[in-house]
């Protein structure tokens, strides 16, 4: 695995969030707040931490900025301080900037300044919860557009013991299997002739409403 260079910027709940799971994935990360204490908070979780604002072109240059991979902005409430950081990142260079918006016109003006990838967390986790009581059997899902995604969905019980060749999924659904994960291995593009079991998981792709149907069979 090729090792990246990360830097998130604002280490409060979700800040930290992205940070731990890309340094547990073995990437340097290098973590970044104003407030003292947030950093110190953050440090067993990060590569380092430093105290810095990013407001400020002279702050980035100090701590190098200029080589991460990407940058992530999950600054929390200070709207114009993320707008303000985000179009410093572009003017500096940076690849790829990732960053958080706290409604719909923050979004737009991320994006308007420089932002490659603008996350809403809250509505994205609102629309994760929702999907997830509409379509029981789903576990996790990545969304392609507004109409299509993957998602990771438990087979319905009365599914064991069958190819995917007699099942014919994406006949009767109009969805596909593009993998299915057994015993925590993962198997792409399966073979026609594999035969599903109880506790496999399947990853499929599709139209939202074809998947959320499939998702519900029982």
């Amino acid at each position: 695995m090729t090792i990246k260079q990360y830097a998130v910027i604002g280490l409060g709940r979700f800040g930290v969030s992205v940070a731990r799971k890309l340094y547990e994935a073995g990437n340097e990360v290098l973590g970044i707040d104003i407030n003292e204490e947030r950093v110190e908070d953050a440090e067993l979780y990060v590569t380092h931490a430093v105290v810095a604002d990013t407001t400020e072109e002279k702050a980035l240059n100090s701590i190098g900025i200029r080589n991460f991979d990407c940058v992530i902005v999950a600054i929390g409430i200070d709207m114009q301080s993320s707008i303000l950081t985000v179009s410093l990142l572009k003017e500096i260079g940076i690849k790829k900037i990732i960053a958080k918006a706290l409604g719909k016109r923050h979004g737009q003006v991320l994006e308007k300044v420089g932002a490659d990838w603008v996350i809403y967390p809250e509505r994205d986790m609102g629309e994760r919860v929702a999907n997830q009581l509409l379509s029981p059997n789903m576990l996790n899902y990545i969304e392609l557009s507004k109409e299509y995604s993957i998602e990771e969905i438990m087979i319905p019980s009365k599914m064991a013991g069958q190819s995917l060749r007699d099942l014919d999924i994406r006949s009767k659904y109009n969805v596909s299997v593009i993998a299915i994960v057994r015993d925590g291995n993962i198997t792409i593009l399966p073979s026609p002739d594999q035969i599903i079991e109880e506790s496999d998981l399947l990853v499929m792709i599709g139209h939202r409403k074809d998947l959320t149907i499939f998702s519900s069979v029982e």
